[in-house]
């Protein structure tokens, strides 16, 4: 590998290890962090859901737009939110002509969990301060099914 090439790749993985670790300052509490490993999936999938709702064409460029965010982050956390973003699209296409009920009242759910779960960690959730925090979040739940594989994005 290139110095160059090195040097891109270490600034890239310091960027995301920073997001990581300010997101993480908000999600010390153990019970927070678990509603979070459950709603942050049920809410991208809600969101993809939503979105494909008013045009399947635009869930795909939404999915491809977060793509194009992850890349610039890790390639692995990329790779593993693709095939998420495939599974999630696989679900909504199954939703059918439910699509926008099932969605709208998981999106609604999970994020009043969510809020609770910053309640009990008596900080408000990161993307209140940067909107990039709800791309981060993710990759926060992620990251630490990862380290349990002993993978390192």
């Amino acid at each position: 590998m290139t110095t160059l090439t090195q040097a891109k790749q270490d600034r890239t993985t310091r960027r995301v290890d920073q997001l990581l670790d300010h997101y993480g300052e908000s999600h010390q509490n153990p019970a927070n962090e678990l509603i979070h490993y459950a709603a942050i999936p049920l809410i991208m999938l809600s969101i993809v859901g939503l979105i494909f709702a008013i045009h399947p064409l635009a869930a795909y460029a939404f999915i491809g737009a977060s793509l194009i965010y992850y890349i610039r982050l890790s390639r692995l956390f990329t790779l593993a939110m693709a095939a998420i973003s495939a599974i999630g699209l696989a679900l909504v296409h199954l939703m059918g002509d439910y699509r926008v009920a099932i969605c709208a009242s998981i999106f609604v759910v999970a994020w009043i969990f969510q809020f609770i779960g910053h309640r009990i960690e008596g900080k408000k959730p990161s993307f209140f301060e940067d909107v990039q925090y709800l791309w981060v979040g993710p990759l926060f739940v992620l990251s630490h099914l990862f380290l349990k594989r002993g993978l390192r994005w």
